[in-house]
């Protein structure tokens, strides 16, 4: 579509500013800041989180409980529900158990445990025993699973601190029994020490939440573009709130928790629906920048503080993510099944990774991506398996929602991954493939035949399959919002206000320096010869009259 804006150049927008037509306004609410040299919500955010002890009321190691022997997950779960007996029950009503959108009714099967798909590894039905090695639970194999038993909740993988605690790949959420070796990375899974783990567990810490977060998709930065192992010990170059050498946060510092539900976006419901910062209401979680370092964040008199309204702080303080290690930009199924000598292969290319796989097809993978952007107002909608697409273009498999207009949108940083997956030739919906089994069960990654996989998959789903099937391009987003940068590295003004900048995609807004508008020129034009000619006539002026009073 073409772009139908009312611009004016950055000079012509200077010289308002200079006649008093428009300008900076300074407003009441930015905090008084005894060190002058620093920005307020730098103050307010040291405020929020200078409080660093976390203070422990139990020494676990001494808990007789857990010093009996244990010889598996379930058992260990038992004995913290002893004396956590809410917890279990707890959390089984949030979206980390379910893998449900607890915020929609059931039967839409909104979620990853549903009909919502993605571009990376599709859709967990049918292949459950490798999905659920990510799962915060014990033996979710298939449909058959038991969501209410309260011994099947995992809770080492959120709470052990030993870091020794490793779930096997395929076991469906359970560690080893005997040391094993995964075929697919060659790397040998031991049994944990079951006591030693128990007795460590504390508050999640990053190891925590990466075991799952940061190899979600598959692997190491398959998913997030701005979430993977590099931030297991950051500095604060990459990220200046988890810098090792800086804040060094937990990932629980922001992601608040109550009664097990962790703060942050759930597929259509944003991460707050307002935006009050700790002055405001000191129970809130602080998922929010606002949170934090308020509204205006800025000194007083900052233009920066007049963009908080449209422009999301996530725009401006990551200029790129994937800054250390590298993340999948695109995925190609439909090239899968090709062999070398009859067999299954993987070729690697630029950053050490996987440009071929057998298994999954070709692969795209960058560093130091600069953003796509969008207005967003913390909502993403999305289809699913069951909806019709439109395959002669890209699909959009999710989207930001926001516009312009909207009061809670602003501009935001997203990761656009593309992709090229199956669908339905005839019902013209995506697929869900069974990637996963041993032979005889259909699973693609055993017998290499698209057709077979895909039949298994919807079945799974409980969806109808034509039998007909071809590849789509789709598209996929992930918001940006962590591997914030030092003050120095943001954003420059200029990044933006240009013409080939970073918002030139973003249409229906007046922006400085990006686009021009001849009127709006020629005024320009005007009032700055207007202004020479006057000062030139000043000046004369001046000179003669000083000329005559000598004489």
């Amino acid at each position: 579509m073409e772009r139908k804006t009312v611009m004016m150049t950055g000079w012509a927008f200077t010289m308002l500013i200079i006649l008093g037509l428009v300008g900076p306004p300074i407003t009441r609410a930015q905090l008084e800041v005894l060190d002058e040299n620093q920005a307020p919500g730098r103050t307010m955010a040291q405020q929020a989180t200078k409080e660093r002890q976390i203070w422990i009321t139990a020494d676990h190691s001494r808990h007789e409980v857990l010093q009996q022997e244990f010889s598996s997950g379930p058992e260990v779960t038992k004995a913290c529900l002893s004396c956590h007996e809410l917890a279990a029950g707890q959390f089984h009503k949030t979206i980390h158990w379910t893998w449900l959108d607890p915020n929609v009714p059931p039967g839409e099967r909104i979620g990853k445990a549903g009909h919502s798909i993605n571009n990376f590894c599709i859709n967990i039905n049918g292949n459950e025993p490798r999905c659920t090695s990510c799962h915060a639970g014990y033996g979710w194999r298939d449909s058959s699973f038991n969501f209410n038993d309260e011994a099947a909740v995992d809770c080492l993988v959120c709470h052990e601190q030993t870091g020794t605690y490793k779930k096997f790949p395929t076991a469906a959420g359970h560690p080893v029994q005997k040391p094993t070796v995964f075929k697919g990375n060659k790397k040998t899974y031991n049994p944990p020490d079951w006591n030693r783990v128990a007795q460590s567990v504390g508050r999640p810490t990053r190891n925590n939440c990466g075991t799952c977060h940061f190899y979600g998709g598959g692997g190491d930065g398959v998913k997030h573009g701005d979430m993977d192992s590099s931030l297991t010990k950051p500095n604060k170059m990459l990220d200046v709130h988890m810098g090792m050498d800086g804040q060094n946060f937990d990932c629980v510092r922001c992601h608040t928790t109550t009664l097990h539900n962790i703060a942050g976006r759930t597929y259509a419901t944003p991460a707050a629906t307002h935006r009050k910062s700790l002055i405001e209401d000191d129970l809130a979680s602080k998922i929010m920048c606002e949170s934090c370092h308020s509204s205006t964040p800025h000194k007083p008199g900052v233009k920066a503080n007049d963009h908080t309204d449209k422009v999301a702080c996530q725009s401006c303080h990551i200029p790129q993510y994937a800054r250390v290690n590298p993340t999948k930009m695109f995925w190609d199924w439909s090239t899968a099944g090709q062999k070398k000598d009859g067999k299954p292969f993987a070729q690697k290319g630029p950053h050490g990774k996987p440009i071929y796989d057998t298994k999954k097809g070709d692969f795209r993978w960058e560093k130091d991506v600069q953003p796509a952007y969008f207005w967003f107002n913390g909502s993403i909608s999305a289809i699913t398996a069951r909806d019709i697409i439109d395959p002669s273009q890209v699909v959009d498999i999710n989207w930001p929602v926001g516009s312009r207009n909207d009061p809670n949108a602003r501009i935001f940083p997203f990761k656009v991954h593309e992709g090229r997956q199956p669908y339905d030739k005839i019902n013209k919906n995506l697929l869900i493939p069974k990637l996963f089994g041993k032979k005889g069960t259909g699973a693609y990654w055993a017998e290499y035949d698209w057709k077979k996989a895909l039949e298994k998959g919807m079945q799974a789903a409980g969806l109808t399959f034509s039998g007909e099937y071809d590849f789509v391009d789709t598209r996929y987003v992930f918001p940006i919002t962590h591997m914030v940068a030092p003050k120095e590295n943001v954003v420059t003004c200029i990044e933006c206000h240009s013409p080939e900048g970073r918002l030139a995609s973003l249409a229906g807004f007046y922006m400085p320096g990006r686009d021009s508008f001849k009127t709006i020129n020629i005024i320009g034009w005007v009032l700055v010869l207007g202004t020479l000619v006057g000062v030139t006539f000043h000046g004369l002026g001046r000179a003669i009259t000083r000329g005559r009073k000598e004489d």
